[in-house]
């Protein structure tokens, strides 16, 4: 079976739909055909966390165009979950359907799950079929992967610069490089992520919101500080209710942590050499706070400092067409002693975006997990 099959690809585009929705699960989508493969009969993609997962849906929408299941086909992009979590098992759900044979895209790496669901299915003699579609649909979950077998979050830089590489001028101004255009698509971005991560220099010159204005979205992802001195001003406009936001401190300060949990934040403090935020531990500590994709919008002194500890999976580039020559840079780690230290990268995309070009560039291998 050819991962081009159109039942899996019509379940791939459910999945991608529901981008945004189902953090901390992942993206999938399910497709329920007629036995003699020539009726869909449902469809469906996971909807937010405790509520019903893709093959749920499915099943609902088949009952509710006045079908059966029985006997029928179901093309999944994730393997149907076998544990009790947020809602119950998947596999039971079709069981129960009399579905007869399940094409999955790939196994979950969820350990609770991890190839049950689909010996559970087999076991009740349902033919089972793995991997059509299978790098697309671990592509669309690399944060949930990564969160999983990694037990980190997929790491996704992003950048705004000139064509010569400035982020902002030497006094810090960086309002706007890029046009409304970029803006906005960099709110889809973060729209995907489980978290959205900068820096106190940032925060004092920029003072964001961290939030997604700019694209459509069902929920606002998680904001993080890095703040190794705690410094973080309690009437920032990173404060706002509705989401969780998380300060990361490597010093302790009981009158300012007081301070800042009163407005609703949680102080964590992982302190590492020289006194800043250990930052490895900060990703451990984020992916078992479930968060999958943590989409970084820092400045060149916090860039510098992932790239340099190796903690960076991706770049979100957007460069405008205009030089701005003496300002501050993409990232600052170094100096190399040789260019073969260089930091290597392979580019994934390219595209116009307003006058702005759009890179997206992955450190080879960092999907390898």
């Amino acid at each position: 079976m050819e991962a081009q099959h159109p039942f899996m690809e019509q379940a791939l585009a459910l999945a991608r739909g529901s981008i945004g929705l189902t953090e901390p699960n992942p993206r999938v989508g399910c497709v329920i055909v007629a036995a003699d493969g020539r009726q869909v009969l449902g469809q469906g993609h996971t909807q937010p966390a405790g509520q019903p997962h893709a093959e749920i849906m499915a099943l609902r929408d088949t009952a509710a165009r006045g079908h059966s299941a029985g006997g029928a086909t179901v093309y999944v992009t994730l393997e149907p979950c076998s544990h009790h979590g947020r809602t119950g098992p998947c596999c039971d759900a079709l069981l129960a359907a009399g579905v007869g044979t399940v094409v999955a895209a790939l196994p979950d790496p969820n350990p609770l799950v991890s190839g049950q669901g689909f010996a559970r299915l087999r076991a009740a003699g349902v033919q089972v079929i793995v991997g059509p579609g299978a790098a697309v649909s671990r592509e669309l979950n690399i944060g949930f992967f990564s969160r999983m077998l990694r037990h980190t979050p997929w790491l996704r830089m992003k950048v705004a610069a000139s064509l010569d590489g400035k982020t902002a001028l030497d006094d810090g101004s960086s309002q706007w490089i890029t046009s409304e255009a970029a803006r906005s698509d960099g709110h889809g971005w973060r729209a995907r992520a489980g978290a959205v991560l900068t820096g106190i220099g940032t925060l004092r010159e920029d003072n964001p919101r961290l939030d997604v204005r700019y694209a459509p979205t069902s929920r606002q992802p998680d904001a993080v500080v890095v703040d190794s001195r705690l410094e973080t001003p309690p009437d920032a406009n990173i404060f706002m209710s509705g989401r969780r936001l998380f300060i990361y401190s490597a010093v302790q300060d009981a009158a300012r942590q007081t301070a800042l949990e009163a407005r609703g934040a949680e102080v964590i403090r992982l302190a590492g050499p020289g006194g800043k935020v250990d930052l490895a531990a900060m990703l451990r500590d984020l992916a078992a706070r479930e968060v999958n994709e943590l989409h970084v919008e820092a400045g060149h002194q916090l860039n510098g400092s992932l790239i340099r500890e190796g903690l960076v999976d991706e770049l979100l580039i957007y460069l405008a067409p205009k030089l701005i020559g003496e300002g501050r840079g993409m990232a600052h780690f170094g100096p190399l002693a040789d260019l073969a230290q260089a930091v290597a990268l392979e580019f994934l995309s390219s595209d116009r975006v307003g006058p702005d070009l759009r890179l997206l560039a992955r450190i080879p291998g960092r999907e390898q997990f």
